[in-house]
């Protein structure tokens, strides 16, 4: 499932990560990439354990557990901590690749399936040109431009590029989900039946029909969830 959730990030939250950026000491980004992706890999990143990594980590992911449509769309199990990437100048671009299939929290004492990968762009898109996500889905090449604050979740399965940046500098943060629901399928299901749920809740309250496909929906996720 590849879908977009506006204003992860509230106007104020988004203006201190700005500062915080602007503060940074960025670091070549192959050093966190595998052999595939480091041979295309051609970015800066915020070293993880920065003062300002840390304080954009905890900001992002204070945001992560206020949005509803977040919880609702990944069911997370864990959270890989967000790490930041700037593509300007001569390292602009990150050739076609796919995402490690297992990653390790930040200790390496604990394994983190890649289920789902995440983009939170933090740069105004008038700010830069070119710079678009692109990636491979069944329906054609998605290519993915948000307005600041916002963000996108695609299946960590995907193949994806980032455009060349050719005026201006794009920032973003990126980050990995372990869903309690591993298959992408499943997860598109119990999502899409959480919003009806929603909708019908807001019109009609709580009927005897609502409660009841309330339960369906928890008794799929019991069925499927792997916590």
């Amino acid at each position: 499932m590849l879908l977009t959730i506006a204003n992860v990030l509230s106007p104020e939250a988004l203006r201190q990560a700005r500062e915080l950026l602007a503060q940074a000491a960025w670091q070549d980004g192959r050093a966190s990439a595998g052999r595939q992706a480091a041979a295309v890999k051609n970015n800066e990143q915020l070293p993880p354990g920065s003062e300002q990594a840390k304080a954009l980590q905890a900001l992002i992911l204070q945001a992560l557990e206020r949005h509803p449509m977040f919880f609702s769309a990944t069911l997370p199990k864990r959270v890989l901590p967000p790490m930041f990437n700037r593509y300007a100048g001569s390292a602009n671009a990150y050739g076609r690749h796919v995402d490690q299939a297992v990653r390790y929290l930040p200790g390496g004492l604990q394994r983190v399936r890649t289920d789902i990968s995440c983009t939170l762009f933090l740069s105004d898109p008038a700010d830069y040109d070119g710079g678009e996500l692109c990636i491979a889905d069944t329906f054609g090449e998605q290519r993915v431009k948000l307005a600041a604050g916002d963000l996108v979740i695609y299946p960590g399965t995907s193949v994806h590029h980032v455009a060349p940046v050719t005026r201006g500098a794009r920032l973003a943060s990126f980050f990995w989900i372990e869903s309690m629901v591993r298959s992408d399928e499943q997860r598109r299901l119990l999502y899409e039946m959480d919003l009806a749920l929603m909708a019908l809740r807001g019109e009609h309250g709580e009927t005897d029909a609502v409660v009841q496909l309330t339960g369906t929906y928890h008794n799929l996720l019991r069925m499927w969830a792997d916590t």
